[in-house]
């Protein structure tokens, strides 16, 4: 697996602990991945997240994403898109933030002053880098 986009390996390790129904996955630390985590989490897509520190036979930082369901154990994640691409990135306006699924899905963007929802972005007037959309 190319490690070019580690945004789209992130959003791809929860989706694939979905599929399974895995309660965890760990996912290699970064400030942007923790920032991914704590709206995932603020929206109520995850139950938590925590930060593992590194071991001796793990040299880096996890992020340990610990997943949603239902009852009747259906994901509290529907669905997952990057939209940024290192290829082909993605710059709206505050005017032009996408709405996921008519207001239902979150839009998270990265802005000059930091990563947010597509909401918050909004309301601060500030634009970004569409990184993906939740639904």
């Amino acid at each position: 697996m190319s490690m070019t986009d580690p945004i789209a390996d992130f959003l791809t390790r929860v989706r694939n602990g979905i599929t399974a129904a895995h309660e965890t996955v760990d996912i290699p630390s970064s400030n942007l991945k923790r920032e991914l985590a704590r709206i995932l989490k603020e929206q109520g897509y995850i139950r938590d997240f925590a930060i593992q520190a590194p071991t001796p036979d793990r040299p880096a930082e996890l992020i340990r994403v610990t997943l949603k369901y239902t009852d009747d154990r259906t994901s509290a994640i529907s669905g997952l898109k990057r939209v940024s691409r290192p290829g082909q990135r993605t710059y709206v306006g505050h005017g032009e933030i996408p709405r996921v699924l008519g207001g239902m899905g979150t839009a998270i963007v990265s802005t000059s002053r930091g990563v947010m929802t597509g909401h918050e972005a909004r309301q601060a007037g500030v634009g970004g880098e569409v990184v993906a959309h939740v639904w």
